[in-house]
């Protein structure tokens, strides 16, 4: 994402979430506890243009992305988008789908980390945004839902059907998608689909943890590292060992590569810059 922009100003007020930043983390809370936070087209978009703007400041360097109330997320509101989509002609329903892939894409590409703090229901669109976190810290309340079939949609919605298999291996997605069933938490941490299991309401404090952790980690070294990850699923083993070399070469040439070598040397812990 270039940190260039143009003449619009920075939002200061997002009506569909709520936003603090400390420290470096950034907490994005899904905020219709009594919906199950369920996602509007407001929703959506803003979460689309938040990461945007999020990834042009560079001053966040993790995000823990959280739902209030008793689940993270219920996926689309059934009234507000399933009901209006049924009065849509094709053009309005691919501008719809374009965007909710597009809030995927920004949370695969955008520069830093981002943690998914799941307790209770993570469904549809809920379990989607989890999934494409970079970790998810999950309660033993968790459930992930893919629901899309039951409502007679495809199970590859919003990026599901590429992201799921590269977690999880094809089989376990193909019966998740196809199925619809809930993957409760015992089961989502044997299958790699969570990153960690807390006790019940831990997932926050566990959250900011790791979110503090990564912030105070070298940002750019963590955020090439992000980009690889992403970049090179669908790569030849030549294409990315060539990647690799451009990459740390690039990351050789940076401040905190040559940090990282005084502070072994003077024996104290590296001050990392993100440069």
């Amino acid at each position: 994402m270039s940190p260039f922009t143009g003449s619009a100003p920075r939002t200061e007020r997002w009506e569909h979430l709520r936003l603090t930043i400390d420290e470096g983390v950034a907490t994005v809370t899904l905020a219709r506890p009594d919906k199950l936070n369920a996602l509007t087209f407001g929703a959506y978009a803003d979460l689309r243009d938040l990461l945007a703007e999020l990834s042009r400041e560079r001053s966040v360097r993790a995000l823990v992305l959280a739902g209030e109330g008793r689940g993270f997320c219920s996926g689309g509101d059934v009234d507000e988008i399933i009901g209006a989509t049924l009065a849509m002609d094709t053009a309005q329903l691919l501008d719809f789908n374009r965007m909710t892939g597009q809030v995927v894409r920004a949370l695969r590409e955008c520069p830093f980390p981002v943690i998914a703090a799941v307790h209770g229901v993570a469904a549809g669109a809920g379990a989607v945004l989890a999934l494409a976190a970079d970790f998810r810290v999950a309660a033993p309340s968790a459930r992930f839902a893919f629901l899309f079939t039951a409502v007679g949609l495809s199970g590859g919605d919003m990026g599901a059907a590429y992201l799921l298999p590269r977690v999880v291996g094809l089989g376990h997605a193909t019966r998740i998608l196809m199925l619809g069933e809930p993957v409760r938490a015992p089961e989502a941490e044997r299958i790699g689909l969570i990153s960690e299991l807390t006790g019940e309401g831990e997932t926050g404090t566990r959250s900011a943890a790791l979110a503090q952790r990564l912030a105070d980690g070298p940002a750019l070294a963590l955020a090439q590292t992000k980009a690889l990850l992403t970049a090179e699923l669908d790569m030849p083993l030549a294409a990315s060992v060539e990647m690799d070399a451009a990459t740390q070469a690039l990351l050789m040439n940076g401040e905190d590569y040559a940090e990282f070598h005084a502070a072994f040397t003077e024996k104290r812990p590296p001050k990392w810059r993100g440069r």
